[in-house]
């Protein structure tokens, strides 16, 4: 029998008995993404009436999110530094909280005390023989906010996948265990569509055999996946990955052996997919999952040659600033991990940082003469290099203004080329 037996069985309470550690004006970090401890959620939100601005600190939840309901309203509050659609709506109405924060940085404003937490929820695997649990899902963020709250709560589920890499917990830091049994959130890829199958073809043909890949869950990562089966030794570091990397690691194409950093591992801070990928990284070698504050930060991320960023943008500007986080003034998402892989893919040696959007939506051009009034810039166009859209890739980098016009019309939608051209005789940068 191991020798952590008695304590754990000492922290074993019911959800109700660990949610009562939890007193007015506590600031709780809540595990995310597909880690939510669903147990000790519904315990909260069942003692919420008793209890005075309670402030919940997330990221990025998956789920619903009774905890935002317009009845907690003096109760619980949240505070979130990205907004997933189950908080949009209130962020937007002024019921909760959004503190812009690169994704890099967010474990800093808990270890340095900038949001110092009274309360850590987390949901983690069955410990192993040694007393030690894995963070499964999220790592990114949760270890490090685990490491700096007073009390840590844990949901323990045997259907939590034991990732490697810098991934554990030792039932020694852990106050209250709250045994759980339930299958975990799933978020299923989607198929490519014809119009995220050309950006993708666009995309793959800037990947070099040998290059490192971060890219994350959607259309457009799917629609690049679709185009890679005839590169050879691709590696992944990356803020989070799902399941479309899977039959690519089985197909040969992504074997991390070239990789400048962590040859042979599959780098990420969290996971979404299905339980396919569950079962994939399970105790998987070749699967390393880090801290946000490591795995994000530019610097390592230049250490991979070769390294290619993608991702997405509600909106370009004809000078290149890209807005992802607004529409206009309202509140949409955050800056997520952007920022910090298009720097350092741009400093990596043979990197390439590229922002990749259908040029369109819904009849409405998604490049523009400028940014919505309010709009936030999430990458600066200092920053930008590549911009690609179903009709081509312009390279900004080195560009002037003049040049960085013609390159974003010739991308743009068809039916608005004369319209932005005109703007941009307007605007003086034709």
């Amino acid at each position: 029998m191991p020798n952590w037996t008695k304590l754990y069985d000492s922290k074993v309470v019911s959800a109700d008995q660990a949610v009562a550690s939890i007193q007015s004006r506590h600031r709780v970090f809540l595990t995310g993404n597909c880690s939510v401890p669903r147990t000790i959620m519904e315990a909260l939100v069942r003692r919420a009436p008793k209890l005075e601005d309670v402030e919940i600190c997330q990221v990025l939840t998956v789920g619903s999110a009774d905890y935002v309901s317009p009845e907690m309203a003096g109760h619980l509050r949240v505070n979130t530094l990205f907004i997933s659609d189950n908080v949009r709506a209130a962020v937007n109405e002024g019921r909760a909280d959004f503190t812009p924060c690169r994704l890099s940085e967010i474990p800093l404003l808990f270890s340095s005390g900038a949001l110092p937490l009274d309360v850590a929820l987390i949901h983690v695997s069955p410990p192993d023989e040694h007393g030690f649990c894995s963070f499964g899902l999220e790592v990114g963020v949760t270890k490090t906010a685990a490491a700096h709250a007073r009390i840590v709560i844990a949901e323990v589920n045997p259907r939590m996948p034991r990732t490697l890499g810098d991934s554990f917990i030792h039932l020694s830091k852990i106050t209250h265990l709250v045994p759980v049994e339930y299958e975990l959130p799933e978020l299923p890829m989607g198929q490519p569509t014809e119009l995220t199958k050309q950006i993708g073809k666009h995309i793959a043909g800037m990947i070099e055999d040998g290059s490192t890949l971060q890219m994350g869950i959607g259309a457009i990562p799917d629609g690049v996946l679709f185009y890679l089966r005839d590169k050879r030794h691709l590696g992944i570091h990356t803020e989070l990955f799902s399941d479309g990397v899977i039959d690519l690691v089985e197909a040969g194409v992504i074997t991390n052996e070239r990789k400048t950093l962590h040859p042979g591992k599959m780098v990420a801070g969290f996971l979404l997919g299905t339980r396919k990928l569950y079962d994939f990284v399970d105790n998987n070698p070749i699967v390393e999952l880090h801290p946000t504050e490591y795995v994000n930060d530019p610097y390592i991320i230049r250490q991979n040659d070769k390294m290619i960023a993608i991702n997405s943008a509600i909106e370009v500007d004809l000078t290149g600033q890209v807005c992802a986080d607004s529409i206009g003034p309202r509140l949409y998402s955050g800056v997520g991990g952007q920022l910090d892989f298009i720097r350092g893919a741009a400093r990596s040696r043979g990197g390439k940082p590229i922002i990749a959007m259908p040029s369109s939506n819904k009849n409405i051009s998604k490049i523009v003469p400028m940014l919505k009034p309010g709009a936030g810039v999430t990458t600066s166009r200092n920053d930008v290099h590549y911009v690609v859209t179903e009709y081509g890739i312009a390279d900004l980098y080195g560009k002037t203004i003049r040049q960085r016009a013609r390159a974003l019309i010739d991308i743009a939608h068809p039916d608005f080329r004369a319209e932005l051209e005109q703007k941009a005789i307007e605007l003086r940068y034709l």
